[in-house]
């Protein structure tokens, strides 16, 4: 055997050794590591009493939303200036100890004479119904205008629309008080917001113009504002009930 190929042996074996030997002692790769994108981080959940700013969100929608007036919203969170709110910010959208709301619950005519006398046992037996009564609405309301119903109540719309002509007279749907009278609520156009005590409020959308402001006291039946067509298509009035802050089907309530 010839030199040359004594060596090319050799050095054949001798890298095979090495392979074996790199291959033995190298630690087999870990899966990759998870990646958390820490840029969409969720905000923790907002503590009874407060609302957690999301992107896009005004104050007035927010007080809408949770049936307040804008302006007690504005005093309980001592805000200088309304229009900067910013996403994550807390707001405290229910009343703090001792403090008054713009509109207060309507007071209820009692009985003195059964307000001071405790019913027994037996009486209240007697008085208790036989079966569950499902209870009527607590509030009723007139039709705030004159039209065809074109767009009845659902998750979406919020409310029912009513058809007219440009200048048709939007009443009140009952007593109260204005707690926002303006346009800064995009996709109602020119807009009045009712309360009538701590749990219903009412919404008249797309008007014309307004005959009321902000701290005015209004008559179920009194004109607040003339029909328009702001903010959409066609001559109309948008109208919500608000209960507790949550839209509602208000046709139950209309009479």
């Amino acid at each position: 055997m010839s030199n040359t190929l004594i060596k090319s042996l050799t050095l054949a074996t001798l890298a095979t050794s090495m392979f074996t030997m790199v291959g033995c002692s190298t630690t087999p790769r870990a899966k990759p590591a998870n990646v958390v994108d820490r840029t969409g981080n969720v905000s923790e959940p907002a503590p009874p009493g407060y609302y957690r700013v999301k992107k896009g969100d005004t104050l007035a929608r927010i007080a809408l939303d949770n049936g307040q007036a804008p302006r007690d919203v504005i005093a309980w969170n001592k805000l200088s200036n309304p229009n900067q709110i910013e996403v994550d910010d807390l707001i405290l959208v229910r009343p703090p100890a001792g403090s008054q709301s713009a509109a207060k619950p309507a007071a209820k005519s009692t009985d003195a004479t059964k307000a001071d006398t405790p019913k027994t046992k037996e009486a209240a037996k007697v008085d208790a119904p036989a079966t569950e009564v499902v209870a009527e609405p607590g509030i009723r309301l007139s039709y705030p205008a004159k039209g065809k119903i074109t767009s009845e109540f659902s998750e979406a719309n919020k409310g029912i629309d009513i058809a007219g002509k440009v200048g048709d007279p939007v009443q009140a749907a009952a007593d109260g008080k204005v707690v926002y009278a303006g346009n800064s609520l995009r996709g109602y156009g020119n807009l009045v917001i009712v309360k009538h005590d701590n749990t219903y409020l009412t919404a008249y959308a797309h008007n014309s113009k307004l005959l009321v402001k902000e701290g005015d006291t209004v008559r179920k039946g009194q004109k607040i504002a003339e029909m328009g067509d702001t903010d959409t298509t066609s001559p109309k009035l948008h109208f919500e009930l608000r209960v507790n802050g949550k839209p509602v089907n208000p046709t139950p309530y209309l009479q």
